[in-house]
């Protein structure tokens, strides 16, 4: 049974992230409004009321990440502004007034703050808009990663951990002109315990100085930008046509890898760090060669078998032998990605031509959204994948004992012609059987 609850007017304008905590009990929501809300469930009801409510950017915010807790309560956010703010939470008792956010994000309103969030860094090296934003497995230390539309992924490493003032940008590389290595190790016990790349550049970590573009100017630079769809036939290269997006490895055991998706390529990346060498790309998810697969033609408009990835999620391997990583993109599919150290004399595809040990089958692929997918997310244990879709439901997949994913169910909320105060809502929930 899917239990389904409603946050009615959470924003002034479109939603674009929403976020659980370590414990699921806060949810962090962002939007076009350039605001970050902070909801508390109530367990006894289940009902969910803002905790904290504050404008965080000069432009719309693209996403939120919470920090592992055992660094603190720590928010970071990614904006059209061109930065990444890190935020903490904390009492307002003992905070100078400059520093403090006003009561409920209003500069005008009056009265003692009544936010318990202090901004702590602002991290504006981004020469185009930040499209996402996630915190690094804590075993790594405190580190988050980035991705904007100069296709740059950035990684920052936390120096002063007890401040969270102090940030140095330790990577940074072009996703799209990374070189490929062919193969990759697991650390060594003393590879694992020292996996911290040397910091190369130092970034500032006050406000000042940092410029905030409109969005407009923001959006007027990818307009300007023609290298994103090169290789692609019929796609576009305008910003408003690409998907940049990021998700860290889980697992300790291979080092530090993020899969991420830039432009409109349709492809992602499978990016290695290491403290002694550059990124490098140890392996290429690229559906095209699936030429079986039709496209998907919503309102008779033709689309491309192959377009922009908007999002994009590794699962826990919870003791797997192999990894799964699933990609939403605008073409409307949801596709599930079976990534493991191959070994020879096995079926798996070894992507790109090279003969590295890593491979790569696409397990699944589903059109049922048949619209652009603007979110995917797998469960704690990563056998539940949940994708949401500009058809307005949010859609769950699951593996059959017998290793083939299904569709498990769906849940759709729509407006009611004439809504009341007894019924506001419809809820529409679809289980699959």
């Amino acid at each position: 049974m899917i239990q389904t609850g409603l946050i009615a007017n959470a924003h002034n304008d479109l939603v674009t992230d929403a976020i659980y905590d370590w414990y699921g009990l806060s949810l962090a929501t962002c939007s076009l409004d350039q605001r970050i809300k902070i909801w508390q469930l109530d367990e006894t009801n289940g009902s969910w009321t803002v905790a904290d409510d504050w404008k965080a950017h000069d432009a719309a915010i693209s996403k939120v990440s919470w920090a592992h807790p055992e660094f603190g309560v720590i928010l970071a956010s990614s904006s059209f502004d061109r930065t990444v703010k890190v935020w903490e939470q904390t009492s307002p008792v003992g905070i100078p007034d400059n520093q403090q956010v006003p009561a409920n994000g209003n500069p005008n309103a009056s009265g003692p703050s009544t936010s318990r969030w202090i901004e702590r860094a602002v991290l504006p090296q981004a020469r185009g808009t930040v499209r996402a934003v996630e915190f690094g497995p804590h075993h790594f230390g405190l580190k988050l990663a980035t991705i904007s539309s100069d296709n740059h992924l950035r990684i920052y490493e936390c120096l002063e951990q007890p401040s969270l003032t102090t940030w140095q940008l330790s990577e940074e590389a072009d996703v799209q002109a990374l070189p490929i290595s062919p193969s990759i190790s697991p650390l060594t016990r003393a590879q694992q315990t020292n996996a911290l790349a040397t910091p190369t550049q130092t970034s500032g970590s006050t406000a000042d100085g940092v410029s905030a573009p409109l969005i407009a100017q923001a959006l007027q630079q990818g307009l300007q930008q023609s290298t994103a769809g090169v290789g692609r036939p019929g796609l576009g290269n305008r910003e408003a046509d690409g998907g940049w997006c990021i998700s860290w490895c889980k697992d300790r055991y291979w080092g530090e890898l993020i899969a991420a998706g830039s432009g409109t390529s349709g492809v992602i990346k499978i990016i290695q760090l290491l403290p002694s060498n550059r990124p490098t790309t140890i392996l290429t998810l690229d559906p095209s060669p699936q030429a079986d697969i039709p496209p998907v033609e919503p309102d008779g408009v033709n689309v491309p078998a192959t377009s922009a990835i908007t999002s994009v999620s590794w699962a826990p391997s919870c003791g797997r032998s192999y990894h799964l990583i699933a990609t939403g993109g605008r073409d409307g599919h949801v596709r599930i990605w079976r990534v493991k150290p191959g070994e020879e004399g096995e079926d798996d595809m070894v992507t790109d031509g090279e003969e590295g040990r890593w491979t790569a089958t696409m397990v699944a692929d589903f059109e049922q959204h048949k619209s652009a997918v603007g979110r995917v997310e797998w469960n704690i244990t990563g056998t539940v994948l949940s994708s949401a879709g500009n058809d307005g439901r949010i859609r769950l997949w699951k593996a059959t004992s017998g290793n083939v994913w299904r569709p498990a169910g769906s849940i759709g909320v729509e407006q009611s012609e004439e809504p009341d105060a007894e019924h506001p809502t419809n809820r529409d929930v679809d289980m699959d059987s």
